[in-house]
């Protein structure tokens, strides 16, 4: 098992449109069978390449997994930073349109199912996974996502409508009330659920939320 440090070299440079081709097939076999049996013969087949080529740009699986969780979550990042400029951008009503953001934040489980899948596989494996892989995923993914929400929900409190002393912590707390029973609920997507049922946890997650985070009341 390679250090964090030698997982994040790459090796010789290739063309890029083939070695984006391996990280496709890597994310597809990644999704499908998981960290523990993937294997680089099966990514091979995936692109339709030679295990020798997929070698030529990853030196290992380790590197190869870390390659598709870097990739897929700046994709996953990227469309929530424009959720979040989308639904926070000006606020008329704030329950309601925190309760809109609330449901565009889950959108990413169904237009990025693949790295749903991996995430699901990951919480089966997390003790098996490669030192320091989590991390690098979690810093380019949720916590980039995390950041461009705190950035939004601390406009929001200058405006006075929250009250928000942290604006990290107030986004943690958001995704863990109004988004993360629905995530959790359906398996991260893999079990979708009714539209009536996601409504109702987040118009309570979104109640408690306000709730939370609601200024003091002026004398």
């Amino acid at each position: 098992m390679g250090t964090p440090q030698a997982t994040t070299a790459r090796v010789k440079a290739g063309p890029a449109e083939e070695r984006q081709d391996v990280v496709r097939a890597a994310r597809s076999v990644f999704a499908r069978e998981g960290w523990a049996h993937t294997t680089i013969a099966a990514v091979a087949e995936e692109a339709d390449l030679e295990p020798d080529t997929v070698g030529h740009y990853f030196k290992d699986k380790e590197q190869l997994l870390l390659s598709v969780l870097l990739d897929s979550s700046a994709s996953v990042a990227a469309a929530l930073t424009v959720v979040a400029e989308n639904h926070l951008g000006e606020v008329t009503d704030l329950e309601q349109d925190l309760a809109a953001l609330g449901r565009a934040w889950l959108s990413p489980l169904t237009d990025f199912p693949e790295h749903f899948a991996i995430v699901r596989h990951i919480g089966a494996e997390v003790t098996r996974l490669p030192a320091g892989v989590l991390e690098m995923w979690q810093t380019a993914g949720p916590r980039q996502a995390q950041r461009e929400l705190a950035r939004r929900l601390e406009a929001i409190a200058r405006q006075g409508l929250l009250d928000i002393p942290d604006a990290g912590h107030a986004a943690g707390r958001f995704a863990q009330l109004v988004s993360g029973p629905a995530v959790q609920r359906s398996f991260h997507g893999a079990l979708p659920l009714p539209d009536y049922e996601i409504d109702a946890l987040i118009t309570g997650g979104v109640r408690d939320f306000v709730r939370l985070f609601s200024p003091a009341p002026t004398r």
